[in-house]
């Protein structure tokens, strides 16, 4: 969607949210500077400023974006369309080579966020636990479709399951800033796996 600033300015709304986005994962906020927001957007600092106010209210609409687009893409690939077992490996795989290519532009943004200023500031907490709340009920619902369905076979109920698959995820995401050997992302995402699968 094209948004429209005075002096009949006009801008991608997405495509500068998402270019925010890499620069605060590039940098952390606080050492993220309005030139190289300009720099990743393309927008004048009076643009960002009349638009998003300062640099918290791009943050935040970053954030939005980003649960928008990480809403989408776990849609696609819990479509229902392969047994579950295979989407829930594709899933997980997609994450481990996310932590592996370490592009900031694959990283974590929630993580990244919650680890720099959950502390400091209400409403980014506030928006990032909700984000973080409903990926972990959207979770809880594909294990107990799978259950419901007799592909999962397991007395643990789902919301368990769900919190244990959040916390294995946010392990391999911290773990892979240490830069490890991509077969040990990979060694440590099985493990996660199987222990899921029994």
């Amino acid at each position: 969607m094209v948004y429209t600033l005075m002096r009949n300015a006009e801008f991608n709304r997405e495509k500068v949210l998402r270019s925010a986005m890499t620069a605060f994962m590039f940098k952390g906020y606080n050492k993220t500077s309005m030139q190289d927001l300009t720099k990743a957007t393309g927008l004048h600092p009076g643009s960002i400023y009349c638009a998003f106010e300062n640099k918290r209210g791009l943050l935040l609409a970053a954030l939005e974006q980003y649960k928008q687009d990480r809403n989408i893409e776990f849609q696609n690939f819990f479509a229902n369309e392969q047994p579950f077992f295979t989407e829930l490996k594709n899933y997980l795989d997609n994450i481990v080579n996310e932590c592996i290519s370490c592009d900031s532009a694959q990283a974590c943004l929630l993580i990244k966020a919650l680890n720099e200023l959950a502390e400091q500031d209400d409403e980014v907490q506030a928006s990032i636990s909700e984000s973080l709340t409903n990926w972990q009920t959207a979770l809880t619902e594909q294990f107990e479709q799978a259950k419901l369905s007799g592909e999962l076979k397991t007395n643990r109920p789902s919301d368990h399951l769900a919190r244990f698959f959040v916390m294995g995820i946010y392990g391999l995401r911290t773990f892979a800033q240490t830069h490890p050997h991509a077969d040990v992302l990979h060694q440590l995402a099985d493990q996660l796996y199987q222990d899921l699968c029994v």
